[in-house]
This record gives structure tokens, sequence and C-alpha cells, in this order.
């Protein structure tokens, strides 16, 4: 019989979309319409993006993983190209490469910022070496200035994994400003949510008119319906959608508000854990969290927390296996374990706790209590 310690009670979700009567007012006027794709919404959410991320344009489209994709195809990545990209991101980032048979060339993380070391791209680099993909993970940004460094040294065009950094910045300059084009995303557990979307952001007029032709079936600029000048998509973002977006996006700095208040919540109700590594922004970094994700010490069995942590009706994630590890990735290309150790030891570590703007302190303070039992320590 299980102890009243371990007994589940009500569960507390993962995440929590913060939906007001605003984002549900702007919906409506959408069903209400005659204009369910391709109106005015779109535009909207594309300019307030825009702005966000200080580019001179922004392409809504159906979620980030499309965005990534598009911005691939647009730089006319093929197949034999490679590219340099991370090993600890979500998979979409090495899927959008494969979607177009370019090969994802490694490279392991810094420890700290979580994203691929800038020092080892170079050295990475081969005759076929076209760009670079580096991802800001979980909100906090890589190193993305000194990796621009080495991407304009060699001549490579850059994509900005930034589906996870809306609302980040280093040194004054927002996540999403630095690469040749830039991905947001808006799942919803991201920091503001469409349901599902994503936008591509850039300053060459060139590349927004290519995306915008690639995302909506190859159509030509000129607007004919059916007249189609190169292969291309249905990676539309429909209205309803960016209906949801606008108003989001005009109640963002209040969600931002409300991630930062649980964020500050935990590191008052963790801090004083040894065994507990919290995230924390760098020098010149302002970081608006995507998810919450702690590390634990080497002799904290990952798995034996999770488990009791569900027990107690607190989920968690271990966020990110190593993508060279993922079944399909390590048959196709040869990766073994040790390849890439930063990522493999960080990964082993990571653990994501609930987290959204909408959680309680009574929450995250039911959460500390979780982790020091599944631990049994105090």
């Amino acid at each position: 019989m299980s102890s009243p310690a371990a007994r589940p009670s009500q569960a507390i979700p993962m995440a929590r979309p913060s939906i007001s009567q605003r984002e549900i007012d702007l919906v409506t006027q959408v069903l209400r319409s005659d204009v369910l794709a391709l109106g005015s919404f779109a535009t909207r959410f594309e300019a307030a993006v825009a702005g966000a991320a200080q580019r001179a344009h922004a392409v809504a489209c159906s979620s980030g993983t499309a965005g990534l994709h598009l911005s691939v195809r647009a730089l006319g990545l093929r197949e034999g190209d490679e590219v340099i990209t991370t090993p600890f991101s979500f998979v979409a980032s090495t899927n959008c490469l494969l979607y177009e048979r370019v090969v994802p060339r490694f490279v392991d993380i810094e420890e700290d910022s979580l994203g691929l070391d800038p020092a080892l791209a170079d050295a990475a680099a081969s005759s076929r070496t076209r760009a670079i993909l580096p991802v800001h993970v979980f909100g906090r940004p890589c190193r993305i200035q000194a990796i621009a460094g080495v991407a304009a040294g060699r001549g490579w065009r850059m994509v900005e994994d930034a589906c996870e950094g809306l609302g980040s910045s280093v040194n004054g300059r927002p996540l999403g400003s630095f690469g040749d084009l830039a991905t947001f995303a808006f799942y919803p557990n991201k920091q503001i949510t469409t349901g599902e979307g994503g936008v591509v952001v850039t300053d060459d007029p060139e590349l927004d008119g290519l995306v915008r032709s690639l995302r909506n079936q190859g159509r030509d600029a000129d607007g004919t319906w059916l007249r189609h000048v190169r292969l291309g998509y249905n990676y539309r973002l429909d209205e309803m959608s960016a209906a949801l977006g606008v108003a989001q996006m005009e109640r963002r700095a209040e969600l931002q508000a409300g991630r930062a208040r649980v964020a500050s919540a935990y590191e008052r109700a963790l801090g004083d854990i040894e065994w507990i590594r919290l995230p924390q922004a760098g020098e010149g970094e302002v970081v608006d969290w995507f998810v919450y994700v702690i590390r634990l010490d080497r002799a904290v069995s990952r798995d034996r927390v999770m488990q009791r942590l569900a027990e107690r009706g607190v989920p968690s994630r271990p966020y990110f296996s190593p993508l060279h590890l993922q079944p399909f990735l390590a048959s196709e290309f040869g990766f073994r374990p040790g390849d890439f150790p930063v990522a493999e030891r960080v990964a082993a570590s990571t653990l994501a706790l609930p987290f959204s703007s909408r959680h309680t302190e009574a929450e995250v303070g039911r959460v500390a209590d979780a982790l020091r039992e599944a631990v049994g320590r105090r």
C-alpha cells in the first residue's frame, strides 16, 4: 500500500496556454467573416512578429518545422550540401535539412549556453559546407554573434532556429534578427501560441518573396491563383490561427511577465538544492523561457525521479534526447554514443518541469516538494 506522500493527487499540467477574451473575440470575428485564409489577420500577425524581431519582412506559415523547411529551400540548399548544426535540439532542426537531402554536420554544444560551439564549427567544415543552422535552446541565446562571425568569415548562409526564442535577446538585439532567415514557432507551449503555426523573418526582399511563393504552392508574385512558377507547398497559416496570434502578440508583455514570475518562483523554491542546476541567463542576455529545464546531479537517477514525480501528480520531460542517437539518424548516418559527449552528458541530466505563464506559486511549491521527496533529500 502506497504511503500518503506517494499517492497521486490532481495532476499539475505540463503547460497551460493563456487564452483571454481578446483571443476568443478575434477568432470569432474571423469565423463570422467570409475570409478564413490569406486574409488581414495573417498580415497583421506577420507585421507584429517582424516588429518584435526587428526584421523588415515576416511570412506566416503552418508550423515552425514548415518555416525551417521553407528557409532551407529558399536558400537553394540541395542534395549533397552540408549544413553545420547541433545535435541538442528538437528533431525539426535536422528534419528540415533531410527533406532536401542536405547532410546535417553536427558539432558538439557548449555546456553553458547549450547551443552549438562556434569554436568547433570551423573545424567541422568541408568543401561541401554551405550554411550553418544554430538553435536557441529553451529560449536562451546560443552564442549567435560568434556563430554569425564564423558564417561571415566562411561565406556561409545562416538559418537561425529561433523557434523557442521569441522575446529573448542578447546585448539588446532580439533573437531571430541574426540569420539570413530565422524562424519562430507557436505551438501551445511556446511563449505565444497560434495552436500550430510559425513565422519566417528576413531583411532580404527577394528571400521574402520566395518564401511567400513557396509556402503558397509556388504561386507567382503577381497574384494569379493558378500560375505556379516553382515547386511549392501548402504551408499557409489559416486566419483563425493568425487571429489567435494577433491577440497573443498584443498580450506579449503580460505573458512574458507571467513566465518570469513562475521562473522566479522556481528559483526561490529550488535555489538551495545542491543536486539541481537551475537555468540561468548569461551576460548581456534577456531570456523569455520557453520551458523551465533543470539539470540533475549525476548521482541522481533521472528516470527514478520522473517516475516518483508522476506518482505525485507532477509531470516532467527529458528535454532533449540527442538527435544523433535517435534511431533513424543513427541508422542513416552511423552515429554512435560518444560522438558528441557534451550533448550526451547534458541530455542525460535535463528535466523539464511544469511551466507556463498560468502556473501558480502553490503549484511550483508542490513541484519542489515532490522533487525533494523523489530524491529523498531535503
